[in-house]
């Protein structure tokens, strides 16, 4: 049976790290170093994306911390992410899960990155915006149970 919209936001489990994130960036030639801080710092999230211009990071503060010898080039986002994971098997086909929660979140004036994984997406709010998207999200799949 496919998967419906409604199914998948009552369904999933929506839970948290509990762990501050910062965003850098690195030039684009620096992909083995971010490589080497994913495969030596242990962790269980982290997220990288290459492109032809510049090298994404997004690493826990702690992280960041250890590494920071390494990182000087490392433009820093000032603020601070928390992590919200979407703890549900999202079937490939399936067509406006993240577009739902963006809705959500952005109807209580709370940005978002976005990242998807094979089996879960995960979003990050500004720190100081994680208990109100916590409620937003709760107060949506409350209205599709």
């Amino acid at each position: 049976m496919k998967q419906t919209l409604e199914q998948a936001l009552a369904s999933t489990g929506i839970y948290s790290d509990g762990h501050d994130y910062r965003l850098l960036r690195l030039p684009p030639q620096a992909i083995t170093l971010a490589a080497g801080i994913m495969a030596e710092g242990g962790i269980p999230f982290c997220a990288a994306i290459a492109d032809k211009d510049e090298m994404s990071l997004l690493l826990r503060d702690d992280v960041m911390q250890e590494f920071a010898g390494r990182l000087r080039s490392a433009d820093v986002s000032e603020q601070s992410y928390r992590q919200i994971t979407f703890e549900a098997p999202l079937e490939p086909s399936l067509v406006g899960f993240i577009a739902e929660i963006s809705a959500a979140l952005a109807e209580a004036q709370i940005p978002i990155l976005a990242f998807a994984a094979y089996s879960r997406d995960h979003i990050f709010v500004p720190q100081e915006h994680f208990d109100a998207a916590m409620q937003a999200l709760a107060a949506l799949q409350d209205s599709y149970l």
